[in-house]
């Protein structure tokens, strides 16, 4: 961990009311939720999986994985995230094991491989993502499956000039406030897709999410046809060109050699 990746304390429960309590997070939640039914489909269905969710926030994706029988862990560098996901699990009754510490960190408290590795939406708040990547990696069990999702730039970029905002362009889409809840690096696809080559993992999949949501121009059709709009989002977010001006990035990868 360095100085500069963000820590979510000061910020969770607005983290919480305007991420996941939004159309967008809902289309978010059911696009990811979507790809890993069928990370989940190559394996048994009787069979109860070990899975980490690293970086795993308020834990909504770890408590679903939980309800299907899987024996979850969470990380977060956010204690006051993993409180909330706590919370979220006992309102459940669910059983899952937490640990508060940053990702790069996680091998000084478990030494354990799992059969599926979740990291959402942390590479874009962190200054060495290669070390996150390779830290994910010592976790997963060879042939296991990683699931990445990352702020994409290119999403960035061209809405951030469909809304003529020239000089954050021009700036080269530099943050002028440090605690917001918008993302301190923004990733070029290329490079994620080139560090996990390097880190001997295939891709399988890449899935846009949002590909649409985030370009309405009448913002209300988001809440009057949600049902449409999220059919649209499922419609087309495995094709280009859309999966390159989606604001997230979801990479299915399978880990072919783990030495």
């Amino acid at each position: 961990m360095t100085k500069t990746d963000r820590n979510f304390d000061d910020i969770s429960h607005k983290f919480a009311k305007n991420i996941y309590g939004t159309n967008k997070g809902k289309i978010r939640e059911a696009i990811v939720w979507q790809e890993l039914e069928n990370i989940l489909a190559n394996y048994p269905a009787d069979k109860p999986l070990t899975i980490l969710d690293a970086g795993g926030g308020q834990g909504q994706i770890a408590c679903r994985l939980a309800k299907l029988g899987h024996e979850i862990t969470v990380c977060d560098i956010s204690e006051q995230m993993l409180e909330l996901a706590r919370k979220q699990a006992e309102q459940e009754n669910l059983q899952l094991n937490f640990i508060h510490c940053p990702i790069q960190d996680l091998e000084q408290f478990i030494k354990t491989q799992f059969d599926i590795v979740i990291c959402h939406a942390v590479l874009e708040w962190v200054a060495e993502p290669i070390q996150i990547i390779q830290s994910l990696k010592k976790h997963l069990k060879q042939d296991g499956y990683l699931s990445l999702m990352f702020y994409n730039y290119h999403g960035l970029l061209f809405k951030t000039v469909t809304l003529g905002n020239f000089g954050y362009t021009q700036s080269g889409l530099a943050k002028r406030k440090k605690k917001t809840l918008s993302p301190d690096y923004p990733r070029d696809p290329n490079h994620v897709y080139q560090w996990l080559n390097q880190q001997n993992f295939e891709i399988i999949n890449k899935t846009g999410i949002r590909v649409f949501h985030d370009y309405l121009t009448n913002k209300s059709k988001a809440e009057t046809h949600f049902a449409e709009l999220l059919a649209i989002e499922k419609q087309y977010c495995q094709t280009e060109p859309y999966i390159n001006l989606a604001r997230y990035i979801l990479v299915t990868a399978k880990l072919l050699n783990a030495n």
